[in-house]
This record gives structure tokens, C-alpha cells and sequence, in this order.
């Protein structure tokens, strides 16, 4: 077990932690973390549901038509664009120290291509020549604070889509955009809870400034803006490579962020039944927005399809006094059918009537997830399986590659042969079937996170995730995947992904 000192105590204290917390944490990088059982990869024979038009159509309907208790948008929006910029700094340091990029660098591409981002103004950065001098000049301008600072802002506030009118918007201005189109309340508002850092708090308050007034004329809507921070306290310890606490210059310990999962907490903030999630990067030029739209109103009736048919069979189990009767061995066969069809959720057999009836209440009333799936085609995402849990009990769920043992044959055959890949478009559903709102938290499986490898100072350390976002933080959710088009999916995470077509107009 670590031993801290009182300024370690002090230190642990006063970002909201506790010592049992950190020392759980230390003991985690020593034991590690077990691998996920994998049972097969979730695909449209077992585990994806592929809808026609008629269906997709239906699923419109029935979002158009439901009954909700508030609907949120969640974007998880925190971090600097540092990574979407990463081959223009290292491109701009070879200029610095006097050498040579290629035309075909990432520094060559965003100087020949530069009119064609949002943020180019000849203005500040000319008429594009092909000279090293220009590329040295756009690639300072575009991150340093001479210029456009890019380098050390969050990817929320870059100028993402120019249109025909002259208008450019940034990310957050897309997903308002998107949010007065398929998240719009009775009531005419749209809500959208933002997870920042708190630094950047004042440019994303400028960016909603700048554009909230107009759409809020033009779409005819009022938005509900919530920014959030992730909470310090959420933050893990990291350890050196004995996985003993690392210690920085002055002897202090390190925290770092603990990735996505720690925005659980966030999550189970909002008070809405039902929250749309996407990641700040996933927005696409406006002409794409009818079949964003679409599909995300297919996602959001298939959750609703599924929370009624699950609120349905609680309630009839509620009915049923006596376990032992046949009526409630009939419904309990129905559940355990729908259970497995819908969700690819096994359950051991159990010769206790009434151990057999909380069983399958306890597996209904949870909260539910759809996730969005599109077909494999080399982006970076996690994948759909299906996963053998503690209980005997399978299970949907949304797996990282760093979960998966690559020393395992099984597994890797599973992940060669994934057909589908999850891009962050989720769509949840927060109460149970007595109106009332889940503890998110208590739905987490611990053992989901993973550990990766970083540096501070010049030395090497490990740091730790909690379960991710959509991962393990959702373990124990009820989960549908629904097959959507790739055209939904249109991150930006390096810079020069903005050339795409789904980013130009």
C-alpha cells in the first residue's frame, strides 16, 4: 500500500479525493485491469439492427410523436485542439530550425489549400504562394496568438464551414444548428450541456455570443446553454514505472485527467429523460443536415420504442404477485425472449421462481442506450460485441481495442471480423418507469478502464482511465445498435480533414 505524506494528504484532499481513492487507484496499476469476455462481435446477424426506409421512417414517427420529460444534448467538448494541429507544429518547428517541408507535408497541404478553410482571410494570410516562407507564415498564423491561436484553443471555437452567404461557423455553432433541428423541446427551447475546461469557458461564452441572438430569430428556438467542467476529483493519480505514485520536481504527486469516463458524473447531472450525445468534432457542413437529422430522429424512436416495450413488461411484472403462477412464468418466457432479441442479453437459468422474476426486473430497469454503428471502413472508433459479464449474463457493449486481449485467440478473431464501429452517436434514456431518474453511477463497471503510457518532465509514467464514456461507464446499461450512414459520421481531428467533402460546400 502507498504511504503519503501530510502534504500528499493535503494535496489529495483539496481536489475533492480521498486517500482510500488514491490508494485504490495505485493498487489498480499493480493488479491491472481484466480483460473483457468477448463472445462474438456484434453484427447485423446478431447484435446490429439494420432498418429499411420503412422502418427508419417509422422510428422518425414515433420520436415525432412520443412523450419525453425534457430532452438535453450533450457534447463533450473539453481539451485544446493541440492534437488536430499536432503534424502543423511539428511541420512549423522544421521551418523554425531552418529546414524544409514537402508540398505534400501537412504544413505543404494547409498552405496550398489554405482559401479553402473557413478560417482563411486574405487578410491575414494573402494569396497562397508555393514557397517555404509562406508555409512557415500560414503555419504561425494559424496557431500562434499573432494570428488565430488555434494551437492553444479548444476545437469548439475553430472556424469549421464557410457558406455561400460568407457565414463561418465554428463546431458549437454546428451542433446549435443540429439541436434546433431534431432536439427541439414542446416548449420551443433546445438544451445543450457543453462539458469544457474551465479555461476555455470565456471563448466558448464569446462563440455563443456571436451567433445565439440570430439563430435564435432565424431557427425560431431558445437555447438553454450549460457549460460544465469535469470535476477535479475525477482526476487519477498516476505512478511511475516500479507503479509507485510519480512524484514531479518539487516531490508533489500527479493527477491527470482520467479520459471520457470521468463525464458520467456530468451525465448524471442533467435532468432530462432524454440526451443525445456527440463529440464537439462530429458536425458536418449544413447540406449534410437532413440525413444527420433523420438518422438521429431513428436513433431517438428506437431508444423511445424501447423504453415503452421495457416500462411495459416492469409494470405487468409489478402485477404479478405470486412468481409461481403461470401467467407470470408466461410473461417471465416473453421477457427472457425480448431480452434476447432485442439485446442480446442471455440470462443463466434459474430454478427459483422468484429469484428468476428480480432477476429479469433488475435487467430491465436500467438506463438504455441506442447507439449509432457504421460500417468498418477504417476509421477510428470502438467496436459493437457481444460480452459474457460477471453473473453468466451476455450483453451489448461498446469496447475500446486496448480492452481487447490480443493474446487471446478468440478475441482477436472477434475484432478481425467486426463489421461495425461506433462514432459517438448515442442516444439515452435517464428514468426509470416510475418517472424517476437512475443514479448513473451506480451502473458503472469498475473493472472496464483501462491504463496507457505517458511522460512528464522527460520521464515515463502510467496514467489511468476511468471506464470510458460509452464504454464501461455504460456497462451495465440496456444497449441497442442501430445501423446508420457513414455520411453522420464526419469527425475532424487533424486539421486537413476539414478538406473533405462533408466540411466544404
Amino acid at each position: 500500500m502507498a504511504t503519503f505524506s501530510q502534504k500528499d494528504i493535503e494535496q489529495i484532499t483539496g481536489r475533492g479525493s480521498s486517500v482510500e481513492t488514491v490508494e485504490s487507484q495505485v493498487e489498480r496499476f499493480k493488479k491491472g485491469f481484466p480483460w473483457m469476455n468477448i463472445v462474438a462481435p456484434a453484427t447485423p446477424e446478431r447484435g446490429i439492427s439494420v432498418l429499411d426506409e420503412a422502418q427508419a421512417d417509422a422510428a422518425v414517427k414515433y420520436y415525432e410523436s412520443a412523450k419525453i420529460a425534457g430532452k438535453s444534448k450533450f457534447v463533450p467538448a473539453s481539451g485544446a485542439a493541440s492534437r488536430m494541429f499536432k503534424d502543423i507544429f511539428s511541420g512549423l518547428a522544421e521551418l523554425e530550425a531552418g529546414n524544409d517541408v514537402a508540398a505534400t507535408s501537412a504544413v505543404g497541404k494547409l498552405a496550398a489549400n489554405i482559401e479553402s478553410f473557413a478560417f482563411y482571410t486574405e487578410e491575414m494570410f494573402g494569396k497562397p504562394e508555393d514557397s517555404q516562407a509562406f508555409r512557415k507564415d500560414v503555419a504561425s498564423k494559424v496557431l500562434g496568438a499573432e494570428g488565430l491561436g488555434y494551437g492553444s484553443k479548444p476545437k469548439g471555437v475553430i472556424k469549421f464551414h464557410r457558406y455561400a452567404d460568407g457565414e463561418c461557423r465554428t463546431a458549437f455553432a454546428e451542433h446549435l444548428v443540429e439541436a434546433q433541428n431534431y432536439m427541439r423541446n414542446e416548449d420551443g427551447t433546445a438544451n445543450l450541456v457543453v462539458t469544457i475546461s474551465p479555461e476555455h469557458k470565456p471563448l466558448f461564452e464569446a462563440a455563443l455570443a456571436e451567433v445565439k441572438a440570430a439563430y435564435e430569430q432565424k431557427y425560431g428556438i431558445k437555447y438553454n446553454i450549460e457549460f460544465t467542467f469535469q470535476d477535479k476529483a475525477t482526476d487519477t493519480v498516476a505512478v511511475d514505472m516500479n507503479d509507485e505514485p510519480f512524484r514531479t520536481d518539487d516531490g508533489s504527486l500527479l493527477f491527470r485527467p482520467a479520459g471520457h469516463g470521468a463525464l458520467i458524473y456530468n451525465l448524471n447531472k442533467v435532468e432530462s429523460e432524454v440526451v443525445s450525445i456527440k463529440n464537439i468534432d462530429n458536425v458536418s457542413n449544413e447540406k449534410l443536415l437532413a440525413t444527420t437529422a433523420k438518422y438521429k430522429k431513428v436513433l431517438l424512436g428506437e431508444a423511445l420504442r424501447l423504453r415503452d416495450q421495457i416500462f411495459a413488461y416492469l409494470e405487468k411484472l409489478d402485477a404479478e404477485q405470486d412468481a409461481m403462477s403461470d401467467s407470470c412464468k408466461a410473461l417471465c418466457d416473453e421477457i427472457e425472449s425480448f431480452l434476447d432479441k432485442e439485446l442480446c442479453i442471455k440470462v443463466p437459468e434459474t430454478a427459483c421462481p422468484n429469484c428468476r422474476k428480480k432477476l429479469l426486473a433488475s435487467k430491465l430497469n436500467r438506463p438504455i442506450r441506442v447507439c449509432g454503428m457504421v460500417k468498418n471502413e477504417g476509421e477510428p472508433g470502438g467496436g459493437p460485441f457481444v460480452i459474457a459479464g460477471k453473473d453468466g449474463s451476455t450483453s451489448l457493449q461498446v469496447l475500446e481495442s486496448v480492452q481487447i486481449n490480443k493474446d487471446d485467440e478468440t478475441a482477436v478473431a472477434a475484432l478481425k471480423s467486426a463489421t461495425h464501429f461506433n462514432p459517438v452517436d448515442l442516444v439515452c434514456c435517464l428514468k426509470n418507469y416510475k418517472g424517476e431518474k437512475f443514479d448513473l453511477l451506480q451502473f458503472v463497471d469498475p473493472d472496464a478502464g483501462f491504463m496507457s503510457s505517458k511522460s512528464f518532465q522527460g520521464r515515463e509514467l502510467k496514467a489511468l482511465e476511468l471506464p470510458g464514456l460509452w464504454n464501461g461507464s455504460m456497462s451495465d446499461w440496456n444497449t441497442k445498435f442501430v445501423e446508420v450512414p457513414l455520411d453522420t459520421f464526419n469527425p475532424v481531428k487533424v486539421v486537413l480533414d476539414l478538406l473533405r467533402t462533408a466540411h466544404q460546400s
